[in-house]
C-alpha cells in the first residue's frame, strides 16, 4: 500500500511539472505586461462559447427600439447611464425601429401606434416642481415651446400634434413597418433651470423619453406598448460640440488603465427601457370634442369661482353656505381631496397630492405649499385650503321696507342707524357686498339678495333732501361710505312692466 501511495505523489509531481512547463513560454512569447484578460476573452474559442451560452434578455424582447443619432460622452463611467451633449434648437434624429420578432404582437400588424416624445427633468429634486420650473420657463419665454418636431425633416410620422399646456411633449402617430424617423428640437438648456446663475455652473440633466401606445377597444391610443428614454445635457449653440471635445481631451490625457473605467464615445445613442411616464395615459388622444380625461380639464368644472350672477364672495346669504360646502374637511378621504383639488383648478398637482387625505393637505404650511407648488400656485392653494376670500371694494347694509310701513320721512333716515322701526319690530339687514364700484352692480346685487328680477329693474335711485330722487351713477358709488346704511323701497315705473329701486 505505501509504494502505491508513492507511486500516486510521483506520477502527480511529474504533471504538475509538465503543466508548468507548458506554460512557462507563455510570458516569453508575449513579453512583459502584455498579458492581460481581454486579450485572453478575444480568441475564438471564448467568442464560440459566449455564444452559445443563452441570454438572460431573451425572455423579454423590446417590441420597439429608438435611436437617437447623436454621440453620447466619453467621460462616462463603465455602471453609469450613458449621456448625450444635445445643441439647443438643433434638430436631432430619433429612428423608430421595428424591433419585434416573427408573431411578436399581431395585433398592431398593419396598424399604427402613436408615439409621445417628452422632455423631462432627470433629477427628483426638479421632477416634484416640474410645473413651478416649466411655468417659470414659460414666464421667461412666452411663446416658446421646450421641444418641437422638426416636420419638414421627419419621415414617417404622421398626425403630428403638440398640446398648448404641454409645452414640453410632442406626439405623432407612425407605422411600425414603414421607416420612421422622427426630428426634435430643443430649446431648453440645463442652465435655465439651476438655483444660481453668475455662470460656470453645472447644467441640470434631462431625459428624453418615448412612450408608444396602440389602440384600445374604442380606438383610442391609450394601451401602452414601450418606454425608453436616455439622458441628455443642452447647451447653446455649437456648445455640446465644445462640450464633446473637452471630453474627449480629457480622456486622452488619462492613462490606459483609468480608460478601462470609462465608456467609449458612441455614434448614436441607444434609449433604454423604462417606465412610462406617470401622466401618459391621460394625455389628451385624438384632440377632438369628447369628453376629455379628468386630470387634463379642470377648466370645465371651476366651481370655486364665483361666476358673474353670485351674490358676494363667499359672505352673503347662499354664497356662505357654498364657501364652507367648497372647504376641505379634515376627515376628507384621498378620493375627496383629489375631487377637491379638481374643483378648485389644481388639476397640476393631483399626481403630487395622490397619497393626501384632506389632513394631510391641511396640515402644509404657506412655506411648505410655496416651495412644492411655487410662490403663485402655492398662495393660491394656501389661500383655498384656509378659505380666503377676496376682499370687496365697498360694504353697504340694506333692509327693504315694509309696504305697511307708516314710519315719516324723518324716522326712515333715522333707521338707518337704529335697530327697530317705529312699530318695535326689528329691521333685519343684507350685508352687500361689491367687488366693483359701479351702478349696476349694486342692482344686481339687490336683485339676487332681495329675489327680484334683474331684468325687472330700471333704474336705482336714491332719496335726497325734500324727498328728491337721484339717479345713483358709478360716481356715487364711489363715494359710498363704507358699511353704509340704506332702507329700500320699490316704485312701480311709468310705461313699462318694470321696477325702480329707491334708496333712503
Amino acid at each position: 500500500m505505501a509504494w502505491v501511495l508513492k507511486m500516486d505523489e510521483v506520477i502527480e509531481s511529474g504533471l504538475v511539472h509538465d503543466f508548468d512547463a507548458s506554460l512557462s513560454g507563455i510570458g516569453q512569447e508575449l513579453g512583459a505586461g502584455a498579458y492581460s484578460m481581454s486579450d485572453v476573452l478575444a480568441l475564438p474559442i471564448f467568442k464560440q462559447e459566449d455564444s452559445s451560452l443563452p441570454l438572460d434578455g431573451e425572455t423579454e424582447h423590446p417590441p420597439f427600439q429608438y435611436v437617437m443619432c447623436a454621440a453620447t460622452s466619453p467621460a462616462v463611467k463603465l455602471h453609469d447611464e450613458t449621456l448625450t451633449y444635445l445643441n439647443q434648437g438643433q434638430s436631432y434624429e430619433i429612428r423608430m425601429l421595428d424591433n419585434r420578432k416573427m408573431g411578436d404582437m399581431p395585433e398592431i400588424s398593419g396598424k399604427l401606434v402613436k408615439s409621445i416624445i417628452r422632455v423631462v427633468f432627470h433629477d427628483r429634486r426638479l421632477q416634484y416642481t416640474e410645473h413651478q420650473q416649466l411655468e417659470g420657463w414659460k414666464w421667461n419665454r412666452p411663446g416658446d415651446r421646450l421641444l418641437d418636431l422638426d416636420i419638414p425633416m421627419s419621415v414617417g410620422i404622421i398626425d403630428t400634434r403638440t398640446n398648448p399646456s404641454q409645452l414640453n411633449a410632442v406626439e405623432f402617430l407612425w407605422d411600425p413597418a414603414k421607416r420612421t424617423s422622427a426630428f426634435i428640437q430643443v430649446h431648453c438648456i440645463s442652465t435655465e433651470f439651476t438655483p444660481r446663475k453668475h455662470g460656470g455652473e453645472k447644467g441640470v440633466p434631462f431625459r428624453i423619453q418615448v412612450d408608444t401606445f396602440k389602440q384600445n377597444e374604442n380606438g383610442e391610443y391609450t394601451d401602452h406598448l414601450h418606454s425608453a428614454s436616455c439622458q441628455i445635457k443642452v447647451f447653446k449653440p455649437k456648445g455640446a460640440d465644445r462640450k464633446q471635445k473637452t471630453d474627449r481631451e480629457k480622456m486622452e490625457k488619462r492613462t490606459a488603465h483609468e480608460k478601462e473605467k470609462y465608456q467609449p464615445s458612441y455614434d448614436t445613442t441607444i434609449l433604454t427601457e423604462c417606465s412610462p411616464w406617470p401622466d401618459a395615459p391621460t394625455a389628451y388622444v385624438n384632440n377632438s370634442p369628447s369628453p376629455a380625461p379628468t386630470f387634463t380639464s379642470p377648466q370645465q368644472s371651476t366651481c370655486s369661482v364665483p361666476d358673474s350672477n353670485s351674490s358676494s364672495p363667499n359672505h352673503q346669504g347662499d354664497g356662505a353656505a357654498q364657501a364652507s360646502g367648497e372647504q376641505i374637511q379634515p376627515s376628507a378621504t384621498i378620493q375627496e381631496t383629489q375631487q377637491w383639488l379638481l374643483k378648485n383648478r389644481f388639476s397640476s398637482y393631483t399626481r403630487l397630492f395622490s397619497n393626501f387625505s384632506g389632513a394631510d393637505l391641511l396640515k402644509l404650511t404657506k412655506e411648505d405649499l410655496v416651495q412644492i407648488c411655487g410662490a403663485a400656485d402655492g398662495i393660491r392653494l394656501y389661500n383655498s385650503l384656509k378659505s380666503r376670500s377676496v376682499r370687496p371694494r365697498l360694504t353697504i347694509y340694506v333692509c327693504r321696507e315694509q309696504p305697511s310701513s307708516t314710519v315719516l320721512q324723518g324716522q326712515q333716515q333715522a333707521a338707518g342707524s337704529a335697530s327697530e322701526n317705529g312699530s318695535g319690530a326689528p329691521y333685519v339687514y343684507h350685508a352687500i357686498y361689491l367687488e366693483e364700484m359701479i351702478a349696476s352692480e349694486v342692482a344686481r346685487k339687490l336683485a339676487l339678495v332681495f329675489n327680484i328680477p334683474f331684468q325687472q329693474i330700471n333704474q336705482v335711485y336714491r332719496q335726497g333732501p325734500t324727498g328728491i330722487h337721484i339717479l345713483v351713477s358709478d360716481q356715487m358709488v364711489q363715494n359710498f361710505q363704507d358699511e353704509s346704511c340704506f332702507l329700500f323701497s320699490t316704485v312701480k315705473a311709468e310705461n313699462s312692466d318694470g321696477i325702480h329701486i329707491i334708496l333712503k
